[in-house]
This record gives C-alpha cells, structure tokens and sequence, in this order.
C-alpha cells in the first residue's frame, strides 16, 4: 500500500509517520502531485496557525489538488480544520470539503484544550472496534461546529464535531498518532478503509 503524508510545511509529521510505521507501513512525505495522485491512501496532517498553513498550501498549488483526491484522505487537526468551508483563525477560507465552520473557544474553557477528551456518538467505519466515550489526546483552540458531516463528538464547553465525513474525506480534530492503542486503531481502520 502506497501511503502519502502531505508536506506542506504544516504539520508534526514525524510522529505520524513513526504511527505508521508501528503498524508496518512506510508512509512517504511529498508535496509532488503525481506522488499525491498516485497514493492509495493519503494523509493530510496540519500543527500550527490556519492562515499561514493555508498560504503554503496556495503557494504550492495543493489547495487546488487536495478537493480532487479520490482516494481516502484523512485530515488530522488543522488538517481537518483546513477542509472545512471556513475558519475564525486568521479569518481563513478552507477548501470546503466539510459545509461547516471553524470558531474558536470562548473564554469560559481553557483554550488551547490540550489533553486528554473522549469522543463518543461514532458513526464511521473510521471508528470500528473503538468504544463509545474512548480517549483521544487533543490539542485546540478552535473546533468545527456540528453538520451533517459530524461523526463523533466531543465536551469541551460545548459539544463540538471532533470527527467529520464528507465521501472519501475523513477528518480528526485528536491525534490518532498520539492516542496510545485507540489511536493506532484509528490509524488501522484508515488503512483498511
């Protein structure tokens, strides 16, 4: 299986990459489009302000790819933030995959979340074998607000999307790669999709 991790200049993806190969798989790093096309599984990984990632992927031309992936993509934090139609950092426009808003916490949470949550009401083969209300590590000051697309949730001074599905796009607002045996689960299922 040829798996592709986008580099952008956006993303903690050592540790992405050390997840999968725990599971066996040689993940490439590439911002190349014939790489990208050719993938059979893609991730779209992202760590750091929505703004700046999404003038990378501008200046690259992948913003304009990534919409056309007919592969499995799985966007992992800012990565799936950037996928939605908008976002409140930096005032940004995503790639609108996901027909949802990012907003960020009110000051009533400590913002940025950073820890452990549980995600629960899971609707996706993405979270076959995981169990309702399981651990995931987060770490965010902004989430995706609920849509059609919602296929888990999580608490966090108010119940927000943290999974989305729109066709073969997938997205995580918790890091699979830092979420201990759920996570890597999570990571399996993406394989096996």
């Amino acid at each position: 299986m040829k798996l592709v991790i986008i580099n952008y200049g956006a993303g903690n993806i050592k540790s992405i990459q050390f997840a999968f190969k725990r599971l066996g798989i040689d993940a490439i790093l590439s911002n190349d489009p014939d790489e990208i096309l050719a993938a059979d599984k893609i991730i779209f990984p992202g760590v750091g302000e929505a703004s700046s990632a999404m003038a990378m992927l501008q200046n690259s031309g992948l913003n304009k790819l990534i919409p056309t992936l007919k592969q499995p993509v799985l966007g992992i934090c800012l990565g799936m933030q950037l996928l939605c139609e908008s976002t409140e950092e930096g005032n940004t426009k995503g790639l609108g995959i996901f027909r949802t808003k990012v907003k960020r916490f009110t000051n009533d949470v400590k913002v940025p979340q950073m820890g452990w949550n549980v995600i629960k009401d899971l609707k996706s083969d993405l979270f076959s074998g995981i169990k309702e209300n399981e651990y995931m590590y987060l770490v965010h000051s902004y989430y995706a607000e609920h849509c059609g697309e919602t296929i888990a949730k999580t608490d966090y001074g108010i119940n927000y999307a943290s999974a989305l599905q729109h066709d073969n796009f997938y997205g995580v607002q918790f890091h699979p790669e830092k979420s201990s045996l759920a996570g890597a689960k999570i990571l399996q299922n993406f394989l096996d999709l």
